[in-house]
């Protein structure tokens, strides 16, 4: 065997060596398990790795979707898990403000090249480089405008009620980059925008996605902000190491503040990808501009909704747990469960 032979084994030995000593062991364990043969069975082994409840919803093209759900609704009170609960999606709201912003700037009532000092003048001089950020940049989190989310003194426990409080926590602030140089992703890019799009339409963007965006769809049980639920149709949420449920936390700035189910999250998905939702001018300004597919992630909450096209499938995935490896344990279920559709696609 030649030294180059033997050094690229001792390499590889010492690179599973380094994943077992380094890799959390809960971590390590849920990856190594064993694909089972269904989903229904991966949901369930979801609650081994200190995971509290979680919905996964599946719409496969041709075929009826489908539900799979494991642990609790409500840990305190022992409620399973309901597959028409309600849930905090977080980032994922981010879908639905930029379609909007696609389609009132397809209106032409806005430009991507309009700047932040053009469109929001009244916060334009505590913001570094507002006359050089546009639209788009906001949109693309190309603007290099700080995460107020990242912030030491955001209030994480007592979440602000007005979207003025997070911009003040950024006022000042040195930029991380200068405009479209880079890419960060920042909350902060869609508080702005949620202004714009307030000042723009004279009225409040979450009426226009409930008549734009939700209302052709026939989605009825996606909202805008807490307020507008009843709390006991909403999925508690925990996070690892904290006792009380804090579904109560209310996040109302643009981009995160979105609750829906995960049928609702999937049939926009599918609307979003397959070009219903949007007329075509709008369809070629978001591809242009935004993503297909976002995570969520709130105190006791956390959320991926994708498109796999190769299998043709929405896959959504609620998990009301965060905190500790519960992230990494949910994008591994989230991964497995979709080698699992692929697997038995294979096979048809």
């Amino acid at each position: 065997m030649s030294t180059k032979s033997i050094f690229r084994i001792l390499m590889s030995l010492v690179a599973i060596v380094c994943t077992v000593y380094f890799t959390p062991w809960l971590i390590l364990r849920a990856w190594l398990a064993p694909i089972p043969d269904t989903i229904q069975e991966q949901v369930g082994m979801a609650m081994n790795y200190q995971l509290d409840g979680i919905i996964v919803y599946v719409d496969q093209g041709g075929k009826e979707p489908q539900f799979y759900t494991a642990g609790w609704k409500d840990r305190d009170q022992k409620i399973p898990t309901d597959p028409d609960a309600l849930f905090k999606i977080a980032s994922i709201s981010k879908l639905y403000i930029a379609a909007a912003a696609s389609k009132i700037v397809a209106s032409g009532a806005l430009s991507l090249d309009n700047t932040l000092e053009e469109l929001l003048p009244e916060v334009a001089k505590p913001i570094e480089n507002a006359d050089q950020i546009t639209l788009l940049m906001l949109i693309q989190h190309r603007s290099g405008i700080p995460n107020y989310s990242d912030q030491a003194n955001y209030p994480w426990d007592k979440p602000f009620t007005e979207n003025r409080q997070a911009l003040e926590l950024i006022y000042g602030l040195p930029a991380d980059f200068a405009p479209n140089s880079n890419y960060a992703y920042s909350n902060t890019n869609y508080v702005l925008i949620g202004e714009i799009l307030d000042k723009t339409l004279g009225y409040s963007h979450h009426d226009y996605i409930r008549r734009e965006i939700l209302e052709p769809l026939g989605l009825t049980r996606t909202y805008s902000l807490l307020s507008e639920v009843d709390q006991d149709d909403l999925m508690s949420g925990y996070f690892v190491g904290y006792p009380l449920d804090i579904k109560g936390n209310d996040f109302i700035h643009p981009g995160g503040s979105m609750i829906s189910t995960a049928e609702e999250v999937g049939i926009f998905l599918r609307a979003l990808n397959d070009g219903t939702l949007l007329a075509q001018k709008e369809q070629e300004i978001y591809s242009s501009v935004y993503v297909y597919e976002h995570t969520g992630l709130v105190p006791g909450y956390q959320s991926i909704a994708k498109y796999h096209p190769d299998i043709d499938a929405v896959v959504v995935q609620f998990v009301n747990t965060n905190g500790g490896y519960a992230w990494n344990i949910h994008e591994i279920v989230y991964n497995r469960v979709v080698k699992i559709l692929r697997r038995n696609q294979e096979k048809e």
